[in-house]
């Protein structure tokens, strides 16, 4: 959601504000072979240090789970306060691939 840094006794902390999505199954979505998570709440935030991010995801809104919105009108800023649950694409480069198997 967004990077900052403070410094804190001569020290520099980089850091991240992060949602958190919960998995949904036990295994990824037998039609298109990606897991599908959802958010929590929309408070459900933390902060955390960049070091601790692993990965970056790149999530595809599940458009049959909101059928009272115009997916044309959403703007790509808007789709993580449109959308509640979404694909984890493991298609968009070889290292999503080998960790979301």
């Amino acid at each position: 959601m967004f990077f900052f840094s403070f410094k804190y006794l001569g020290t520099v902390y980089p850091c991240a504000i992060i949602r958190w999505f919960d998995r949904i199954g036990d295994g990824p979505n037998i039609d298109t072979g990606m897991w599908m998570v959802c958010t929590r709440n929309a408070q459900d935030i933390a902060i955390i240090h960049i070091n601790t991010i692993y990965r970056a995801a790149q999530l595809i809104p599940i458009y049959a789970s909101q059928r009272h919105i115009d997916a044309a009108r959403v703007k790509p800023n808007e789709a993580y306060d449109k959308f509640y649950s979404f694909y984890v694409n493991k298609f968009a480069d070889h290292h999503a691939f080998e960790i979301a198997f």
